[in-house]
């Protein structure tokens, strides 16, 4: 059995007793019922059926916590106190009762708007399913990312101020300036979106993707900014070096009961990873592996010799979603940004008519 597949099933295990369940043993799981459950995920080519749409929000922290040195799992202690945890924050919060003062305010000062701003409402930061990691990263194997060599660049954050930096920008929000749409990071833009770059790291929101199979491809649908990468299974050359894309060029095939896919070509103005480096010498390998019904797991490998010192294995669990994709109406390209510049124009002409 795959190390992704044993991954998911300890957490799932544990879970059981967690909950008071009984635990069966692999044992007691006759070949004949495995072979069903195999039969049942497979196309109609043949292929492991990964189809359906799947959720990649995530508690698992990215990088590990220095404390936990390089141990993988969750101890039962350390499980049992989390546990204690969720379950006093959900008792504190049926006990609180209607804020008509913050529900009646006034418009937020700067200040305020990481206090009341509308996008908690949807902030979507708790995993569907259980996990016991304590990091998502599992190499190296400190679970903390390598180091980064000296002069890389740095994407600019500009949020509430504008960042410093030259054009092109790298930034997931904000910008540099205000003096034309090219001043403002990609998001803004609705290019592309903050998690639909692979590898695939959960954000606030929109945490998923839907795959879609024939023969020989496999395209996988980011809800952010609905991107979508086309996969040929098949030999086919790459694209030449100079050929960029927001999400690379990618080629895959199957290995065993996992979708194995390598990319390259990635923009250049992409970052490596978070806000290191660009996209320009990145090399990513993703594995797709469902281990059961409901469960995806997704493990990748990215390589960059110009901007780490080491390459970069995590891993992290998809849980399947019941429902449907749809678009993702990108609120920025529909009339925020345009309200950006024209509210920087408006503040020019005040200045000048003080002068």
């Amino acid at each position: 059995m795959q190390r992704s597949s044993l991954n998911s099933i300890f957490p799932t295990l544990l879970a059981c007793k967690k909950y008071g369940a009984i635990a069966l043993s692999f044992s007691l799981i006759s070949p004949a019922v495995l072979a069903q459950d195999a039969e049942q995920y497979t196309t109609q080519w043949g292929h492991p059926d990964l189809q359906g749409v799947w959720n990649f929000s995530s508690e698992i922290p990215f990088e590990r916590p220095e404390r936990f040195g390089n141990r993988e799992f969750l101890t039962d202690e350390e499980i049992a106190e989390i546990q204690a945890r969720i379950a006093e924050e959900a008792e504190e919060g049926a006990e609180l009762v209607a804020d008509a003062d913050a529900a009646n305010r006034g418009a937020p000062t700067n200040d305020e708007r990481f206090v009341y701003g509308y996008d908690h409402f949807w902030y979507e930061m708790a995993a569907i399913g259980d996990t016991l990691r304590t990091s998502q990263i599992i190499y190296p194997e400190d679970g903390r990312l390598p180091a980064i060599l000296e002069g890389v660049v740095r994407g600019q954050s500009g949020f509430l101020e504008d960042a410093e930096g030259e054009r092109p920008v790298r930034t997931g929000s904000g910008g540099i300036g205000k003096d034309g749409p090219e001043d403002r990071g990609l998001p803004e833009r609705c290019i592309i979106g903050m998690n639909a770059l692979p590898p695939y790291r959960p954000s606030r929101y929109n945490n998923n993707l839907q795959i879609i199979q024939n023969r020989d491809h496999v395209v996988i649908v980011s809800e952010m900014i609905h991107n979508a990468r086309m996969i040929p299974l098949y030999e086919k050359p790459n694209l030449p070096e100079h050929i960029e894309q927001w999400t690379g060029d990618s080629r895959g095939y199957w290995d065993g009961d996992t979708l194995v896919v390598e990319t390259r070509n990635f923009s250049f103005y992409t970052a490596s990873l978070r806000s290191y480096g660009t996209g320009k010498e990145k090399f990513l390998t993703e594995r797709f592996t469902r281990s059961d019904y409901d469960t995806l797991d997704y493990e990748w490998t990215l390589e960059d010799p110009a901007t780490f010192t080491d390459k970069i294995t995590a891993v992290l669990p998809m849980a399947k979603v019941a429902g449907q994709l749809y678009e993702y109406a990108c609120q920025e390209g529909n009339y925020g940004l345009m309200n950006i510049l024209r509210g920087a124009r408006e503040e020019e002409r005040r200045a000048a008519m003080q002068r």
